[in-house]
């Protein structure tokens, strides 16, 4: 958790600095599902995600030059700099992309189960969504065909309460996402988003299920954005207050893990230093490197 926060933390400095092109949105807060759900799975699996989507790959195990560089815009990026931060993709590490429109993920997912099952692979394609995700019709469409199919694919609602500024009870029409999963015979289960034992332990069971051919299942996990939708709102402001924020920082999900397992102080300060090393590495990498000449904006296009 502390890798994907402080990766976060620093493209967050650089895209202050405007040393960053394009849009950032973090997951600073969140930081329990992805790991929580991609340390449950093998590491054959697959994955796609939405534009909120640096800790997937993070703990995916992409190369973090790769990815401050694709931030940078610069050649040696994951994506060559085609990409930036809401489209990373490396399909090495079962890491099948980050998409920008909501929603459009999951019937994505869907293809990638049907494709395993065609295989008769044993891999389970994880599908990262939002609450606003929730409520397009391609979630109805994605869980009626991966049920009627029974594909390996698990569908993981990071529930953070704001589809951009509207509140999930103003969107949606039931308290729990999860109930969802039940019009389509799937199992639909709730998760405490900030206790990251306890969405490794959902997930680990509902990934046997998918393995064992029972086909998906529907996580949702109640968590919270620390920082606002993206660079362009604050961390409080219009639609929700300082109130509301302070309350959910008293359940950051790191804090919680270290008082949990009784981590020593000096052992934190360890693994910070390390992958402040690492990263500080990255970022020198990432500026060091070229960008794109014109002619290679015509490259790696289907037409």
């Amino acid at each position: 958790m502390l890798r994907v926060r402080m990766f976060e933390e620093k493209i967050d400095e650089l895209y202050l600095q405007g040393k960053l092109p394009g849009s950032i949105h973090t997951s600073i807060g969140q930081e329990a599902v992805s790991v929580g759900v991609l340390n449950a799975m093998r590491e054959d699996d697959l994955a796609i995600g939405s534009h909120r989507c640096h800790g997937y790959w993070v703990i995916k195990g992409m190369d973090v030059k790769g990815m401050f560089a694709e931030l940078y815009g610069k050649r040696t990026g994951a994506c060559k700099g085609k990409a930036g931060s809401m489209h990373l993709i490396d399909i090495t590490k079962g890491v099948m992309g980050a998409i920008g429109i909501v929603g459009q993920q999951m019937p994505m997912a869907a293809g990638i189960g049907l494709a395993l099952k065609m295989k008769r692979s044993d891999r389970i394609c994880l599908c990262f969504f939002g609450d606003g995700a929730s409520n397009t019709g391609v979630f109805h469409e994605a869980l009626n065909v991966a049920s009627l199919w029974k594909l390996p694919v698990i569908f993981v609602c990071e529930n953070n309460g704001y589809a951009v500024s509207v509140p999930v009870h103003c969107s949606t029409s039931v308290k729990d996402i999860a109930q969802r999963g039940h019009s389509y015979n799937i199992p639909g289960e709730v998760v405490d988003g900030m206790d990251v034992l306890s969405v490794y332990a959902v997930a680990k069971r509902v990934a046997e299920r998918a393995r064992s051919g029972e086909g998906p299942s529907l996580i949702e996990c109640k968590t919270y954005r620390f920082l606002g939708h993206s660079r362009g709102d604050p961390a409080y402001g219009p639609y929700r207050t300082k109130e509301e924020l302070e309350s959910w920082k008293q359940k950051d999900p790191i804090t919680k893990l270290i008082a949990d397992l009784n981590i020593p102080n000096d052992e934190v300060s360890k693994i910070r230093n390390q992958i402040a090393d690492e990263y500080g590495a990255a970022v020198r990498f990432a500026e060091e490197s070229p960008y794109p000449e014109g002619p290679e904006a015509l490259e790696d296009i289907f037409a």
